[in-house]
């Protein structure tokens, strides 16, 4: 089985503005690159794994794509381009699709003071482009609330591909109130079949993050499992922000249990075929991938 991390991170403060990160963030408050990863992803029997922007800069997305040039692991970039300026988006686009690592899109839009942002007709030119040339975007939020608009964009641009990054981040160690909020939220997003939704992320819903446990997660992923059926959902470790929520070996190993009720077939499509589909995953580069693996 090609197992794909379709949600890894890298990043150097040297290189580009993380204005997120910060003394909070210790100990990834520094560069944290490819090789920090590789012994974790090697003991999971990760075979290659995709990256996801980190900024809102350009800066990021060349940091990435060097990464990519240099590690064969990694099969696909989650690039970042301006989507409320559409015409510098046009021109960048153009631009990042000449490299066969680039598969996608994502804005850090779980950080802009405008909630409702995303439904600005500037952005949705943006997103627009997107479909246009056939790149997925990548829809993150800081808590559930901000999935109500999935539903709105799926409508607006029927041939986005859109997946939501880390389950639209369920109240994981909340009550019975707000995983039912959750679920109608998710529910009415997993409706429209262009949306997929990554497992990834799904730590405590307050800090400290690695307040959570498999048997506080196991709900949220079933429910994902009913709603989106496995070959709408993706495996991602999160790398390096699982740092903060118990390691890397501690999300692999959780996921790895609550998978295992599922079939082969099933499971194999959630730790790497929806990924290599939905992304649009270059063969060529997912062989080498493989190759270094072996």
């Amino acid at each position: 089985m090609t197992v794909i991390d379709a949600h890894q991170h890298v990043w150097d403060p040297i290189r580009a503005p993380y204005d997120w990160l910060g003394p909070a963030m210790a100990p990834i408050d520094r560069a944290m690159g490819f090789a920090d990863a590789r012994p974790a992803l090697r003991a999971a029997g990760v075979t290659a794994t995709v990256l996801v922007q980190a900024a809102d800069n350009d800066a990021d997305t060349d940091h990435m794509l060097a990464t990519a040039a240099a590690h064969p692991e990694v099969v696909a970039v989650v690039a970042w381009v301006p989507l409320d300026a559409p015409g510098r988006a046009r021109t960048r686009l153009a631009a990042l699709r000449r490299d066969p690592h680039v598969v996608g899109v994502r804005a850090l839009v779980h950080e802009d003071p405008d909630p409702d942002r995303i439904l600005r007709p500037d952005v949705g030119q943006g997103l627009a482009l997107l479909a246009e040339a056939g790149m997925t975007f990548d829809y993150v939020t800081s808590s559930p609330a901000a999935l109500a608009h999935v539903p709105e964009l799926a409508a607006r641009h029927p041939e986005l591909r859109l997946v939501i990054d880390h389950l639209g981040k369920p109240p994981v160690g909340g009550g019975a109130a707000e995983r039912a909020a959750w679920r109608r939220l998710i529910a009415a997003a997993a409706r429209h079949p262009c949306v997929h939704a990554k497992v990834s992320g799904l730590y405590a819903n307050r800090w400290p993050l690695g307040a959570w446990t498999v048997e506080q997660v196991r709900p949220f992923v079933e429910d994902a499992l009913e709603l989106f059926g496995p070959r709408r959902l993706m495996y991602g470790g999160d790398w390096p922000v699982s740092l903060l929520a118990g390691g890397y070996e501690r999300t692999w190993e959780a996921c790895r249990k609550l998978l295992a009720p599922l079939d082969s077939d099933d499971r194999a499509a959630v730790l790497g075929g929806t990924a290599a589909r939905f992304y649009r995953i270059n063969a060529g580069l997912l062989d080498a991938a493989r190759a270094s693996a072996v």
